[in-house]
C-alpha cells in the first residue's frame, strides 16, 4: 500500500466520507513546455519533467496555498498575488485553465485498491471559493423551441408581449401568453447535434429536459432536484409508474453525469468520458473532496443535489420572444445549469 497523500470522497451534502479515499501517487500537469510530474517524497515535493529535477519542501506548498486561500476568501473581485504567481512559475505551473474543449483540469495517478494497481485519471475541478461554477454553459445551442398553441397573436399583441422588460421578463412573457389562452408545446431542441446527443443518452431525454426547462420558467423552482421531483409527480411523458419506477430521476442523473464528464452541446457525443476520474470539489474552507465515477451513485447524487437552472442572457442567446415561421408561432427557452 502506497504511503502517499489521500483524496477523500464526499457525499451528496459535501461532507467528507472518512472511509472512502484514494491514495495519490503523483499529479501530472500539461504545460507549454511539456508534462510535469509532482510527487511527494517524505517532506519534499519532487518535480520532474523540466530541464532539472526540483525538490521543494512540502511546507512551502502549504504556506503558499494558505496565503492564496486567505486572499481568495478576503477578495470580492479579481486580484493579483505576485508572490504566489512567482512561486507557481518556479514550479513550472503556468497554465491556470484547461482548454475549453476539455473537461479534464488535472491528471492524477492514484492507487486503485480494487485492482491493486495504479491508474492515471483525469479530473474536472469545481470550486466553491469564487462564483458558482457552471455545469452546462448556455448558448444558442442550448435553446429549446416550443410552439405557441391556443393563441393566434397579431403584430400588436406580439410586440406587447415581447416588449415586457421586467426583472423576470421571460416568465412574465410566458404568463402573458397563458393569460390570453396560449400554451407552449415542445417541438425540438434548436441545434441538431445537441438533440442527437440527448437522444443518444436516452431517446426521450429531449422531451424530459424541455419539460424541466419550461417548468423552471413557469414556476418558482430552480434546483434540478425540485424540478425533477415536480415532473416526476406530473409525469408529462406518461410513463407506467404503477411500480414506482423513478424514470425522471434516473434519466436526469444520467444526463448530468454525461455533461459533467464530457458531453457538450456543440460536439458530437460518443459516450467517451473526458474526465475519466470524476470531480474534485474545492470547498469554501479549502478542503478538497473527490467524487469518483467508480462510486457512480454518490457522484450522481452529488450532481443531482447541487445543481440548478439559471436564466442566461436572452439577448445574447436569442430566446424568450414570440416569432412567426411558416404561419405558426414559436417561443424559445434556454437551458443553463449551474452549481448551487
Amino acid at each position: 500500500m502506497p504511503t502517499s497523500k489521500k483524496l477523500y470522497g464526499g457525499d451528496e451534502d459535501l461532507n467528507k466520507v472518512e472511509e472512502l479515499f484514494y491514495p495519490i501517487i503523483k499529479i501530472i500537469r500539461t504545460e507549454s513546455g511539456g508534462n510535469f510530474e509532482y510527487e511527494i517524497s517524505g517532506d519534499l515535493v519532487i518535480i520532474s519533467g523540466g530541464k532539472e529535477e526540483l525538490r521543494i519542501p512540502v511546507k512551502t506548498f502549504i504556506e503558499q496555498s494558505s496565503k492564496l486561500l486567505a486572499k481568495i476568501k478576503s477578495s470580492k473581485s479579481a486580484f493579483s498575488l505576485p508572490e504566489t504567481e512567482a512561486f507557481m512559475a518556479s514550479i513550472n505551473c503556468k497554465t491556470l485553465k484547461a482548454k475549453a474543449t476539455s473537461k479534464t483540469d488535472i491528471r492524477i495517478v492514484i492507487y486503485d485498491q480494487r485492482i491493486n494497481q495504479t491508474a492515471e485519471l483525469g479530473f474536472s475541478i469545481k470550486s466553491q471559493l469564487g462564483g458558482e461554477a457552471t455545469l452546462l454553459n448556455a448558448g444558442k445551442t442550448t435553446n429549446f423551441i416550443y410552439q405557441v398553441l391556443g393563441f393566434k397573436p397579431n403584430e400588436k399583441e406580439i410586440k406587447a408581449i415581447n416588449d415586457i422588460d421586467t426583472k423576470s421578463k421571460i416568465k412574465d412573457r410566458i404568463e402573458a401568453i397563458k393569460n390570453v389562452g396560449g400554451k407552449l408545446k415542445f417541438i425540438t431542441p434548436q441545434q441538431d447535434i445537441f438533440k442527437n446527443n440527448l437522444v443518444l443518452i436516452d431517446s426521450l431525454l429531449p422531451n424530459i429536459v424541455a419539460e424541466i426547462t419550461k417548468l423552471f420558467f413557469t414556476t418558482s423552482f430552480s434546483s434540478i432536484k425540485d424540478l425533477t421531483e415536480s415532473i416526476n409527480k406530473a409525469n408529462p411523458l406518461n410513463y407506467d409508474t404503477q411500480f414506482a419506477h423513478t424514470f425522471y430521476d434516473y434519466k436526469i442523473k444520467r444526463f448530468l453525469t454525461d455533461v459533467a464528464l464530457g458531453m457538450t452541446p456543440s460536439k458530437v457525443w460518443t459516450g467517451i468520458y473526458d474526465a475519466t476520474g470524476g470531480y474534485l470539489v474545492v470547498k469554501e474552507n479549502g478542503d478538497v473532496l473527490c467524487y469518483h465515477i467508480y462510486n457512480r451513485n454518490q457522484f450522481e447524487d452529488y450532481l443531482f443535489a447541487n445543481t440548478k437552472l439559471e436564466t442566461a442572457s436572452s439577448t445574447r442567446h436569442e430566446f424568450g420572444k414570440i416569432y412567426e415561421e411558416g404561419g405558426q408561432f414559436y417561443f424559445k427557452l434556454n437551458l443553463q445549469i449551474r452549481f448551487k
